[in-house]
């Protein structure tokens, strides 16, 4: 192992602070398995595999294994490390189990038969081992009873990544807790300590895929696929290895032009092809398991194909040749719109872009080729309908992109739990092959049977002590990995897990911030934009409320509030968005009165006296819910205050902190939207609240 990792981090280790477990009776019944941990796999990642289970043992039952490296089994008492295929499990494993075992799964079985007393944990590659000694130390940890430990686990989608927006110069694009872990003035960090962490993070939630590098790549982030940076990146590249986890880098589709000297991009001539050969075969010397290339083209300035009169395929297509060979993909983002729009023009709708420019496309990309698509058609607003891509493309690889970093939801001074919004999404039924067509069905690549699918998350860490700036926004990260790895997963059960792992499991903690979590995107919702409204922010830095700062910008974020309406007309007789999904979703979403309340002003023009399902107005509703939700931050506020003394005084007052933050910035969204729509319409609360004229 070339790469120290010993030294005490001055940060928080998360959901990975080991702590004694303390129950007498649970720790009796698991010592008569910790004989020793044997090896039956000789080799760097199953020895890694074992020392982090050796490390956490020794936290948690206070006890140090012996590492038995005599790869057979002899012994009576032990965790037996190994692949399924290994012949001293025959007579622990049967066929049909081995079978079940998927490339990056893992089995875990408990033997308790006469003498011998083994927890076996098998895989059929390095992957599934490290993922499987996670998943059994956060079972020891959860105080799982031994038969419970009992599993077969795959991940569902094949690819679960993580997009860093981090930049050469240590910032990071809509980062909010603090500065890079890999990039600081030009160069590569080489704090591998704080690294080698993060891939611990990473890989006990089940990722296998980190970008590194923002999606806009400009300046020198344009040179990190030449050997200027290379080696240093193999050796971020060997730390991420050691934890099943493949790095890939985003890249300027222009590099031919700005590194190789050529006079073109175009992806069909063929010195720009050649040169990308040339250039990954380069990155596969350095760095052999290479993952591949994230794409943003002929997206916000951002260079593509469409200079040389060329389609997204031909541009994604000629870079999938030169990494097919080595098994690279690329992942090409589908946020393609037009950022020039004139506010004036009423019938160009942003929402329809990405549909619009992908569709016609639909099986023409290589086999090795993922289109990557937001959850929704606009921009990670705290409330869209699903893209309707999912669904529109049978033939091509898809992955979801979710937004972990809190853009537009808080930034990480608002608690904001993602998981409920994220949950929704992934329910949803596009009914595109009748019902039943969810969209996790489609993220996972089961329901047209694709090879390549799954989840990109959009990194919410930086270097701050606690990795996400507010301590709870951890849990965030975790359930995006969760829901990556098993999209049926019971949000609540990854939130209370997430909890347990992180706090303990004290009941008055678990219910309180369960109850936070669970509450907080509704809460952030009411007091911001509700009924699918969206975008009310301050442009630039998106953060505070700002009801006509994107109004007459060119961006094509418009909700074109007047005197008497507010929203945008996306039925099939206005701009013909609904257009865009299957018959049923497009009957419910034109029909005002059938489309969920939640995106009301999403698909439908709404003068301010339309009565909702409740019998309010919608301008009633507007007050209300801006009142409501300032005031259920006090709640939220109370909730973490019952919890003074459980919790660490550290992250207690930090936590604390940010929820008198997110009060009076709630305060300010309610007193500042509430006040435009009276301005607006000159209509008076009925319930005679204060709202300044």
């Amino acid at each position: 192992m070339i790469l120290s990792r010993n030294s005490n981090p001055n940060y928080s280790m998360c959901w990975l602070s080991y702590k004694p477990i303390g129950k007498k009776e649970y720790v009796h019944d698991v010592e008569k398995f910790l004989g020793q941990i044997v090896l039956l796999e000789k080799n760097i990642y199953f020895e890694n595999a074992a020392n982090e289970l050796k490390k956490a043992l020794s936290v948690l039952f206070e006890t140090e294994l012996r590492l038995n490296n005599a790869l057979s089994l002899y012994v009576d008492s032990g965790i037996i490390l190994g692949k399924v295929t290994d012949e001293n499990l025959r007579g622990f494993i049967s066929d049909v189990e081995k079978e079940a075992v998927g490339e990056e799964g893992f089995i875990i079985k408990v033997v308790d038969e006469n003498k011998k007393k083994y927890i076996i944990v098998a895989s059929r590659s390095e992957k599934g081992i490290i993922y499987g000694i996670f998943h059994l130390i956060s079972k020891f940890r959860l105080k799982a009873k031994l038969k419970e430990l009992n599993c077969i686990e795959n991940p569902k989608a094949s690819l679960r990544i993580i997009n860093h927006w981090d930049n050469m110069d240590g910032s990071i694009e809509r980062g909010y807790a603090g500065k890079s872990i890999f990039f600081a003035n030009g160069r590569i960090k080489r704090n591998y300590k704080r690294i080698w962490d993060y891939a611990r993070l990473l890989a006990s939630i089940g990722i296998n895929g980190v970008v590194i590098n923002n999606v806009n790549v400009r300046d020198k982030a344009i040179w990190l696929i030449t050997p200027k940076y290379l080696n240093d990146l193999s050796k971020i590249a060997e730390i991420f290895r050691f934890y099943g986890i493949k790095l890939y880098l985003s890249i300027n589709f222009a590099s031919p032009i700005y590194i190789g000297g050529l006079n073109t991009a175009d992806p069909l001539d063929e010195n720009v092809q050649k040169w990308w050969k040339d250039t990954v075969k380069n990155i596969y010397s350095y760095i052999p398991d290479f993952g591949g290339f994230l794409v943003k083209a002929d997206s916000e300035f951002n260079p593509g194909p469409y200079v040389y009169g060329r389609t997204h395929a031909d541009g994604a297509n000629m870079l999938a040749e030169a990494l097919l060979p080595y098994g690279g993909v690329v992942i090409w983002r589908a946020f393609v719109y037009n950022c020039l729009q004139d506010w004036r023009d009423t019938k160009t709708d942003r929402a329809k872009a990405a549909y619009d420019n992908f569709k016609p496309l639909d099986g023409k990309f290589s086999e090795n080729v993922i289109l990557q698509i937001k959850y929704g058609p606009m921009d990670f607003q705290v409330r869209e309908p699903v893209s309707p891509l999912f669904g529109a493309m049978e033939k091509t690889n898809q992955m979801m992109e979710f937004q972990i970093t809190q853009e537009y939801t808080g930034q990480q001074i608002h608690l904001c739990y993602l998981g409920t919004l994220w949950k929704e999404i992934l329910e949803f039924d596009t009914y595109c092959k009748g019902k039943g067509s969810y969209v996790k069905r489609i993220v996972d690549g089961s329901l047209f049977g694709m090879k390549y699918a799954g989840f990109a998350g959009v990194s919410n860490i930086g270097d701050s002590i606690n990795w996400t700036g507010h301590d709870l926004a951890q849990a965030n990260l975790w359930t995006f990995g969760k829901l990556a790895w098993d999209p049926d997963e019971k949000i609540e059960d990854i939130a209370k897990e997430w909890i347990i792992l992180t706090f303990g499991d004290d009941k008055k903690v678990v219910d309180n911030i369960l109850w936070m979590l669970l509450n907080s995107h509704a809460i952030y919702e009411k007091y911001t934009t509700p009924l699918g409204l969206g975008w009310m922010v301050n442009p630039g830095h998106h953060y505070g409320p700002n009801p006509e700062g994107y109004e007459y910008s060119k961006w094509g974020t418009y909700h074109r509030a007047d005197t008497k309406a507010i929203g945008v007309d996306r039925t099939s007789r206005g701009t013909g968005y609904t257009l865009q999904y299957s018959k049923m979703w497009q009957e419910i979403f034109d029909d005002i009165n059938k489309c969920p309340e939640e995106l009301l002003l999403f698909f439908h023009r709404v003068p301010y006296d339309f009565k909702l399902k409740n019998g309010k107005t919608l301008i009633q509703f507007m007050y209300d819910s801006h009142f409501e939700g300032a005031e259920m931050v006090d709640e939220l506020i109370e909730k973490w205050e019952e919890l003074r003394g459980k919790i660490d005084e550290e992250i207690f007052n930090r936590v604390y902190e940010r929820l008198k933050m997110q009060k009076e910035h709630a305060i300010e969204w309610r007193d500042v939207i509430n006040t435009y729509f009276y301005r607006k319409t000159g209509i008076p609360d009925e319930k005679g609240r204060v709202i300044y004229p």
